[in-house]
């Protein structure tokens, strides 16, 4: 299909920061053929009239656990370590495919709709993971975080690595480069140097990014530092782990060492503040990555410990954290925050996204003109920044295919998978007396 959105304030999140009142987008296929100010030339499937409404590119969410949504407010008031090994983990070993297609079709409903159209996703069962991916029309980095608590270590005593390698055969490059597997390991925390040396190998052979937790809380970091006389970002670096296109998600307690490793290696801090704040682990110094050159993107993490995937949140919180903290309205602007959760994910994940314009993937969000909350519109990146929701996405597209419109979705059943989550999967999960 052409289509053409028109009479929309689009956000073209280039390096100059512009804005374009009354501008004309076109997009052919599954990308964007021109942007500009005046009508372009040749007949269009459909036109969308934004009525002024800001356009902007598709938000793209870095670090994530969908199918979590089942644990939405499950095991509130812990710290990592006891949420995790209390609540958490006793709960994800009762998974199902079932369930998990369930709950993943619900987080996925709640990025669409709140305007994600990218996500970098870790977690287990990851066949249907992909599946409900491919079926929902976003784009998404997957990839199933190695565990290995054993003391001695082959490929064939890991079950993670039997997974990784089948989501690379089945998946990666699904749909013109749609759906992309990446490497990954959970964490140094729960796993060894054998699997640390196996994934990272994993990862360069076969040209794959790679995805781990990284210093979410201070025990995990110094007790690193404890074991292997380095934090985990230096300790992972020797063996290999970040020669490749890497994100590092939360990266609260890193130091300057691990900046200048980071920043060197080309490695993506993912900032995930409201996790980080709801468990207590403290905020992540984004300012001082930036400064030492490393680039900065924003997830939101689980559900479970979020308790949104509404990253319009996220990036207010990444803003005004800060400056906050900071003593400083200018710590992170609104325009940072905008690129943390656009360009700068783009660039994370390795995806032709993140801006508007020609050549570049149609993954667009157009945000409700007649919004009261983004009534009026001194600034457009403040307004996005400061006063948006995702509840103000009233069209996401994603390769130039609208996946939702005006509260409708276009390629999940909102009603079964409402039913299948409350009649199955939580049942089945929070069974009680078990």
């Amino acid at each position: 299909m052409a289509i053409l959105f028109k009479n929309v304030t689009a956000v073209l999140m280039d390096g100059s920061h512009t804005v374009l009142p009354n501008a004309f987008v076109a997009v052919e296929g599954t990308g964007i053929t021109s942007v500009g100010t005046s009508r372009p030339s040749g007949d269009f499937t459909r036109e969308i009239d934004g009525r002024g409404g800001i356009l902007m590119p598709g938000l793209i969410n870095c670090h994530t656990h969908v199918p979590m949504t089942a644990m939405r407010g499950y095991g509130d008031g812990h710290d990592l370590q006891d949420w995790l090994n209390n609540f958490i983990f006793p709960v994800e070993a009762r998974w199902d495919d079932r369930a998990i297609r369930a709950c993943a079709d619900l987080g996925l409903m709640e990025m669409i709709a709140s305007g994600t159209t990218c996500i970098a996703d870790m977690y287990m069962h990851t066949q249907t993971v992909a599946q409900a991916v491919a079926d929902a029309g976003l784009s998404a980095n997957l990839s199933c975080g190695g565990v290995f608590f054993g003391e001695d270590f082959s490929p064939a005593a890991c079950p993670d690595c039997r997974s990784q390698e089948e989501l690379f055969q089945t998946w990666h490059n699904h749909d013109g480069g749609r759906i992309r597997v990446d490497a990954s390991l959970h964490a140094e925390y729960t796993s060894k140097p054998g699997l640390w040396e196996w994934t990272a190998d994993f990862a360069k052979s076969r040209g794959l990014g790679m995805h781990v937790h990284i210093s979410e809380t201070r025990r995990e970091h110094e007790e690193c530092k404890s074991r292997w006389g380095a934090s985990p970002i230096r300790t992972l670096a020797k063996y290999g782990v970040f020669d490749v296109r890497a994100i590092a998600a939360h990266c609260v307690w890193t130091e300057p060492e691990d900046w200048a490793v980071m920043a060197e290696k080309g490695i993506t801090a993912v900032h995930n503040p409201v996790s980080n704040l709801k468990l207590g682990s403290g905020v992540a110094p984004v300012p001082d990555l930036m400064k030492a050159g490393v680039n900065v993107a924003l997830g939101t993490d689980g559900v479970s410990s979020n308790n949104t995937t509404d990253l319009f949140e996220d990036m207010k919180l990444a803003a005004i954290l800060q400056n906050g903290v900071r003593h400083d309205p200018m710590a992170l602007t609104a325009w940072d925050a905008l690129e943390m959760a656009t360009a700068n994910g783009a660039r994370a994940l390795g995806r032709n996204t993140g801006t508007i314009a020609a050549g570049k993937d149609a993954d667009l969000v157009l945000l409700d003109p007649a919004a009261p909350n983004l009534v009026p519109c001194h600034d457009a990146a403040n307004n996005i920044a400061y006063a948006a929701h995702g509840s103000n996405v009233i069209l996401n597209m994603c390769r130039g295919r609208v996946i939702y419109e005006n509260g409708t979705f276009l390629t999940i059943d909102a009603e079964k998978t409402r039913r299948e989550v409350e009649d199955y999967a939580v049942p089945m999960l929070f069974r009680k007396g078990q």
